[in-house]
């Protein structure tokens, strides 16, 4: 393992466990039940609560079943080798997303076919399945 691999799963490692503390957080919280107070502001407020809770709680759900299979990558030897071509997947890209999946033209291409999007942004639109 390299000096830049070695930055690369601390990086990893790191944001593992950001989104273990993150998502133990999310598992203390409890919830009033929706409709039983007097106002239908405080209700509506409640429910936006638990609404935002739930989908920053799966956001990171996401997120950590990416950040893992990354860390398994390094494990059977695969990883920052693009899923697709099986080329290595360029150091800049790993270090801007260090659990990119493919390399920049691979990733491209599958964009310009249609395929979901793996990048950041795709946690945030929720359009980002591990199955692609």
């Amino acid at each position: 393992m390299t000096r830049d691999d070695a930055r690369l799963r601390r990086l990893l490692e790191e944001e593992r466990s950001q989104l273990l503390s993150e998502l133990a957080y999310f598992e203390t919280l409890e919830y009033q039940d929706i409709g039983a107070g007097n106002h239908m502001a405080e209700a509506a407020t409640a429910a936006f609560d638990q609404a935002s809770d739930l989908a920053l709680r799966n956001q990171a759900e996401r997120r950590l079943e990416r950040v893992e299979r990354a860390l398994a990558k390094f494990e059977d030897g695969t990883y920052g080798y693009c899923e697709s071509c099986g080329q290595p997947i360029d150091f800049a890209r790993l270090k801007a997303l260090p659990d990119a999946r493919f390399c920049l033209k691979c990733q491209r291409q599958r964009e310009l076919m249609g395929a979901p999007p793996t990048g950041p942004r795709a946690y945030e639109q929720g359009a980002l399945h591990l199955s692609d």
